[in-house]
């Protein structure tokens, strides 16, 4: 039976409230419920019910990852798990996978990459701005990994480094300007995913996507509508996470891209390569 120890991170539910709590011997927690002991805690079992000072009952258990993509500290908006399990699905991605990523941000996408190419699987996440890099890299190290996860601060526009790659999946402002670089990336057959917010965007990237060398284009828009739990009266919940952004799929097919079927304003592979 493993119990909960010393620098284990725990989920508390303690009324309508859920957060997670680093657990440190000593160390009290404080919450507008009254406060709670982490040595209560440290050497219990998950699912262990205690109460705080005050007499709420809370209950502790082991988070899901869910529930740490959902805690990440947050400079930009995140990739949701609505968009993400369908991400994962689509491109295919299991143990073993190599996957580009571009438009690190906050890190969810790359956490939940991370989590499933595991455990000789690798991410390559590629992020032009230093503050979101270096806030990915502790949400990173606060879920433990960072192992499987290579950050690479670059533009995009001078191409990747890595070849033969499973999948690549692009959430950056104009996807359709960089597809003959994730077409060199790709292996045979690879997958390619994008979110962008807009459908002005989706129009400019199907448009990209259907002059380029790719295929099997889908456009897919994801809601989730969450209910309240009480059996008595069961009923959708007051507020839910509606349109966050259009997911676009496609695969690779053969033969690159010429610089003169190119869409306009799409990067060429003679200008990736000269620079």
């Amino acid at each position: 039976m493993r119990v909960f120890s010393e620098g284990e991170t725990v989920l508390i539910l303690l009324g309508r409230k859920r957060f997670l709590m680093r657990l440190q011997r000593d160390q009290v927690q404080h919450t507008h419920h009254g406060l709670i002991h982490h040595n209560d805690l440290i050497g219990q079992l998950p699912g262990i019910s205690l109460t705080t000072h005050l007499g709420y009952p809370l209950l502790a258990l082991r988070p899901s990852l869910h529930d740490m993509i959902m805690s990440i500290e947050r400079v930009s908006q995140i990739v949701y798990p609505k968009e993400i399990g369908y991400i994962l699905l689509k491109l295919n991605v299991g143990p073993g996978c190599r996957i580009i990523e571009a438009g690190t941000g906050s890190g969810a996408l790359t956490i939940a990459l991370a989590h499933a190419v595991r455990p000789n699987g690798r991410v390559y996440s590629y992020e032009i701005r230093e503050d979101m890099l270096r806030v990915a890299a502790r949400n990173l190290a606060d879920t433990g990994l960072q192992e499987w996860v290579e950050l690479k601060q670059r533009d995009i526009a001078t191409g990747f480094d890595e070849r033969d790659i499973d999948a690549a999946f692009l959430d950056v402002r104009t996807p359709w300007l960089y597809l003959q670089a994730v077409w060199n990336a790709l292996a045979e057959g690879g997958f390619f995913g994008a979110i962008v917010p807009t459908a002005n965007q989706v129009s400019e990237l199907i448009a990209a996507l259907e002059s380029s060398y790719f295929g099997d284009i889908e456009v897919s828009e994801i809601l989730l509508r969450p209910y309240k739990p009480v059996a008595a009266r069961l009923r959708p919940a007051d507020r839910m996470v509606a349109h966050t952004g259009y997911l676009v799929f496609a695969r690779r097919i053969e033969k690159a891209l010429s610089h003169q079927s190119m869409p306009k304003g799409q990067i060429s592979l003679e200008e990736l390569t000269n620079g």
